[in-house]
């Protein structure tokens, strides 16, 4: 059984005026991939996740969370 990710992506992207290119350049994919992420779509590696967290200035944890965590 695999346990569904939620993430805060594109809330945190946006809360820093982010766009999704603009994010996807910073962290080094496309803009494909970070559309992808935002809708649940794709599961970043964990290199990618870390880059995301620091670039949008919070912890992994706080961005990405398993169904059911708070």
């Amino acid at each position: 059984m695999k346990n569904t990710v939620f993430n805060k992506v594109k809330y945190k992207r946006t809360s820093f005026n982010f766009t999704q290119e603009q994010l996807a350049n910073i962290v080094g994919v496309t803009r494909l991939t970070i559309i992808s992420i935002e809708k649940q779509k794709y599961e970043p590696s964990i290199g990618l996740a870390i880059k995301l967290a620091k670039t949008l200035n919070c912890n992994v944890e706080d961005l990405f969370m398993l169904e059911g965590e708070s």
